[in-house]
């Protein structure tokens, strides 16, 4: 695992991403409920799946869930830009105003479907999907660059498992089981 990604990852207070009760819970290794039927992931689940995207400073890189934050700021601490898609337009203001604090300003934010993906600033060298869809939304894999590389959980809820999704130079589409997972479930189009 790459060390800079561990070091960050150690340096970053998760209680900041968390609001009222939880926060205290915010140390333990498990998805914390943040409102609106929503979670942030648990850490160690957080940090395997940038691991597994391979993000450097060259790449743009399209994230589904917003959430908190707690996963964007991984990505903009790591890519050249991120473009971040959430359905709940509170839970988008409040991780916007959290990484604008934190001095990430190459974090874009839009409210909307996030199985739709952001077509207007596509291709995206890596796509981070943090809700599970049960079936893979065909819109994300078109917006997916050649030789680009997509992390989604997908499945319904209680069966979902981890893929990394791999687009060749030729638009070839390789998929690989990573883990079980649990996620809430990406609502839209491919609820």
């Amino acid at each position: 695992m790459d060390e800079k990604l561990i070091r960050f990852f150690h340096s970053l207070d998760r209680s900041y991403f968390i609001e009222g009760a939880n926060r205290v819970l915010s140390t333990l290794d498990a998805p914390l409920p943040i409102g609106y039927g929503q979670t942030i992931s648990q850490p160690s689940l957080v940090l395997y799946m940038t691991d597994k995207l391979r993000l450097d400073k060259e790449l743009r890189v399209l994230e589904i869930g917003t959430g908190s934050g707690y996963q964007s700021v991984f990505l903009a601490e790591f890519a050249k830009e991120v473009y971040t898609v959430e359905l709940i337009e509170d839970l988008s203001d409040k991780a916007r105003k959290r990484l604008q604090n934190l001095s990430y300003h190459n974090v874009h934010y839009k409210i909307g479907d996030g199985s739709l993906g952001w077509k207007e600033s596509a291709p995206y060298d890596r796509i981070m999907v943090t809700a599970a869809p049960r079936l893979m939304p065909q819109e994300l894999i078109g917006q997916l660059a050649p030789r680009g590389l997509m992390i989604i959980p997908l499945g319904p809820s209680g069966n979902q498992v981890l893929m990394q999704i791999t687009k060749d130079a030729q638009g070839g589409i390789h998929e690989k089981r990573l883990l079980d997972v649990a996620f809430v479930e990406l609502v839209g189009k491919y609820t």
